[in-house]
C-alpha cells in the first residue's frame, strides 16, 4: 500500500482521537494541552473572560494549575488560588518572591515606584510613604476635608444633573482621580464637574491596565514589536505614558513655583525622600514614578470597589435598605456631612457590604510572582526562577472550600462577628481575603481606601436609590484592574422624592 493509502485509513482515527480528547476535556473544563501550541487556542478563546476562565479550571484542580503556552514562547503560568500557596508566597517565604525583572518589564510604565520595587528601594518607599503621608499628623483631617468637599462640590452636583442613565463607574473614577490628585499633588484637575470634561491623564489609566494584562498572555517579542511600531494596545499604552508624564511634571513644576515653606503632603513626601539612597540619575523622574504608583492605587482600586459595591447593592434592595437605616441611626436622620471618620467604625452593615464586594470583585484580580530560587509550594508544585506564578485573588472569592456553598452570594452578614469583637466586625486572614494584598506588601492605604469608600457610599445612599438600567451587561473588563467592561449604567431615584411618595 502507498503512504497516501495508509494516511487515508489513519486520518479518520486521528480525527476521532482528537474529537474524543476535546470532548473529554471540555466536559471536565480543563484546557487541552496541544502539541507545540500548548493551551494557546483556549487561552485565545477565553482571553475576554480570563478571570472566570481561570476560576473554572482552578475549581477543578484543587486551586493550582499550570497553564501552558506555546513551547517556543516561554509564557507558561502556574495559576493558584490555594490559600496555603498565597500565604507561603506573600508571607512565609516572602524574600524568595520579589517582583523581579519580569514584573518590571511588564509594568515598565511604573518605573521605580513602590509597585515595581524590591529589597532596599522597596523598604525606602514603604517607610517614607508611610511616614510622610499616612502617619502625617494632619493626614486624617486633610483626607476627610478633601473627600467631603469633593462629594459636596463634585459628586453630588454631577449626580443631580445626570440624565436618565448615569455611568456610575465613570463618575467614581473621576471622583477618586480628583481626590488622589488633591491628596498627593495638592491640585484639583476637576475631572468630576458638570459636563464631565475630558482629562487625558484620567482616561489613560484604563488604557494602561488593559495593555498590561494582555502582555501577560503574549510572547515578549510580540508585544515589544507592537510597542516599537505603535500597534494595538501598545499604542494606547505609549499614549497613556505621555499623558501621565505631561500631567505629573506640570503639577510638580507648579509646586516648585509655590511657597517653599509649604507644609502640604506633597512637600512632606518630597522631603521624606531627601538624603535617601534612591535612583539618582533623575530625581524628578523618581518622584514622577512614586506619584504615579500612588495615583494608580488611589484612583483605580477605590473606584473599582465602589462600582462593584453599588452593582451588588442595586441587585439586593433589602441590603440597601438595611444600610440606609443603619446610616440614618448613626447620623441622626441621614445627614451624611455630619459623620466623622471615627463614627464609620460603627456602621457594621456598610462594612460587611463593602467587604463582600471586595471578596467577590477584588480590584486587583491577579498578582504576578516568580521565585529567586527553586522552591516547592505547599500544594506540592515545584517552581524555579523561570516559573511565572499567577495568584488569582478573583478566584479565591469563588471557592466553596474557602467561603462555603453560598460563596457566590452577596451576604454582608458573612462579616458579622459572633462574639468577642467589640465593634461587631469579623476579621479574616489576608491570605484568605487578599483584597488589600497580604504579608509585608499589605496595602499601606487600606485604611484610607475604606474611609473613602464608606464616606462616598454614605453620601450616595443618603441621597439616592441606585437602580440598574435594564438589559445593561455588567462583566469584568480585560484589565489588570477588575473594572467593568461596559461601565455601570444606572438610574438614580432621589430619596427625597421617594420619601414624599413621588
Amino acid at each position: 500500500m502507498s503512504p497516501l493509502h495508509y494516511s487515508g485509513i489513519l486520518l479518520p482515527f486521528i480525527i476521532l482521537f482528537i474529537s474524543v480528547t476535546v470532548f473529554l476535556h471540555r466536559r471536565k473544563g480543563i484546557p487541552i494541552n496541544w502539541p507545540l501550541l500548548g493551551m494557546t487556542p483556549e487561552i485565545l478563546l477565553n482571553i475576554h473572560r480570563i478571570h472566570n476562565f481561570a476560576t473554572d479550571f482552578l475549581k477543578l484542580t484543587n486551586g493550582t494549575f499550570l497553564l501552558k503556552g506555546p513551547w517556543f514562547a516561554n509564557i507558561d503560568m502556574l495559576f493558584t488560588s490555594d490559600p496555603a500557596n498565597i500565604h507561603y508566597i506573600l508571607s512565609k517565604n516572602f524574600p524568595n518572591y520579589p517582583k523581579g525583572p519580569d514584573f518590571r518589564k511588564l509594568f515598565d510604565i511604573l518605573g521605580d515606584g513602590i509597585f515595581n520595587s524590591d529589597h532596599e528601594l522597596w523598604e525606602i518607599h514603604r517607610k517614607t510613604t508611610n511616614m510622610s503621608l499616612f502617619k502625617h499628623p494632619d493626614f486624617q483631617t486633610i483626607l476627610e476635608t478633601i473627600i467631603k468637599n469633593k462629594i459636596e462640590k463634585g459628586l453630588l452636583p454631577v449626580l443631580e444633573h445626570s440624565n436618565n442613565e448615569t455611568d456610575l463607574q465613570e463618575v467614581f473614577q473621576r471622583f477618586t482621580f480628583d481626590t488622589i490628585c488633591l491628596l498627593v499633588l495638592d491640585y484639583d484637575p476637576e475631572s468630576l464637574s458638570l459636563g464631565l470634561p475630558i482629562v487625558a491623564c484620567e482616561k489613560a489609566f484604563t488604557d494602561m491596565e488593559e495593555a498590561i494584562l494582555l502582555r501577560h498572555f503574549m510572547p515578549e517579542m510580540v508585544w515589544k514589536l507592537q510597542k516599537r511600531f505603535g500597534l494595538g494596545k501598545e499604542k494606547k499604552l505609549s499614549e497613556a505614558w505621555k499623558a501621565f508624564d505631561e500631567f505629573i511634571y506640570k503639577c510638580l513644576a507648579r509646586k516648585e513655583k509655590e511657597d517653599k515653606e509649604s507644609t502640604g503632603l506633597l512637600t512632606s513626601l518630597m522631603n521624606g525622600f531627601n538624603g535617601k539612597s534612591v535612583p539618582s540619575c533623575d530625581s524628578k523622574k523618581f518622584l514622577r514614578d512614586t506619584i504615579l504608583n500612588l495615583m494608580v492605587a488611589g484612583r483605580d482600586t477605590t473606584s473599582t470597589a465602589l462600582s462593584w459595591f453599588f452593582y451588588l447593592l442595586a441587585q439586593h434592595p433589602s441590603v440597601e435598605n438595611k444600610i440606609r437605616k443603619e446610616i440614618e441611626n448613626k447620623t441622626r436622620g441621614g445627614k451624611w456631612k455630619t459623620i466623622t471618620i471615627k463614627e464609620l467604625e460603627g456602621l457594621i452593615y456598610l462594612h460587611g457590604g463593602i467587604s463582600e464586594a471586595l471578596r467577590l470583585y477584588p480590584p486587583v484580580g491577579l498578582e504576578h510572582k516568580s521565585p529567586m530560587k527553586p522552591d516547592i509550594l505547599p500544594s506540592g508544585h515545584v517552581v524555579d526562577k523561570e516559573t511565572r506564578i499567577i495568584l488569582s485573588f478573583y478566584s479565591m472569592g469563588r471557592m466553596e472550600g474557602l467561603w462555603g456553598n453560598d460563596c457566590l452570594e452577596f451576604k454582608p452578614e458573612r462579616w458579622f462577628s459572633k462574639g468577642g469583637n467589640g465593634n461587631g466586625i469579623k476579621h479574616e486572614p489576608s491570605y484568605k481575603f487578599p483584597a488589600f494584598h497580604a504579608g509585608p506588601r499589605t496595602c499601606l492605604g487600606k485604611e484610607m481606601g475604606m474611609i473613602q469608600m464608606k464616606m462616598t457610599a454614605i453620601a450616595v445612599i443618603c441621597n439616592y436609590r441606585v437602580e440598574l438600567v435594564e438589559g445593561h451587561l455588567v462583566c469584568p473588563s480585560d484589565s489588570i484592574i477588575l473594572q467593568m467592561k461596559y461601565g455601570l449604567k444606572v438610574r438614580l431615584a432621589p430619596m427625597e422624592t421617594i420619601n414624599q411618595g413621588g
